[in-house]
């Protein structure tokens, strides 16, 4: 089991972002996390029927089974470390735990022409 899972997992029983599971988060991934638990506090994430969107400061990025589009993801991190994510991914999955994901009935591909 990766230090992913057992946040994940302790978030999920829970059912709440407790400190402990804050300094965990902090304690893996560092500035990242700090970053994804914030998008998460701010209700950033979205989910929608097609995607799970984490919006940015700048841009809103597509996360699918830890796989995201930001620059990070591709640029910086080694896709075959499961610790090794992206604070998108990271917010996805602590939202999913703590069922805080701000969930829309449409299609992401269709929306996303309007912004």
């Amino acid at each position: 089991m990766t230090a992913v899972d057992e946040w994940e997992r302790q978030l999920a029983s829970a059912e709440e972002l407790t400190q402990k599971a804050v300094e965990r988060i902090v304690a893996v991934h560092g500035d990242r996390g700090v970053r994804a638990i914030e998008a998460v506090d701010e209700r950033r994430v979205k989910g929608y029927r097609d995607f799970t969107v984490v919006v940015g400061h700048e841009e809103e990025y597509i996360v699918e089974e830890d796989s995201c589009t930001c620059k990070d993801a591709e640029y910086n991190l080694d896709a075959d470390d499961p610790e090794q994510l992206c604070w998108h991914a990271i917010a996805v999955r602590i939202a999913r735990a703590i069922d805080a994901v701000d969930e829309h009935e449409m299609w992401y591909s269709e929306v996303k022409d309007f912004l």
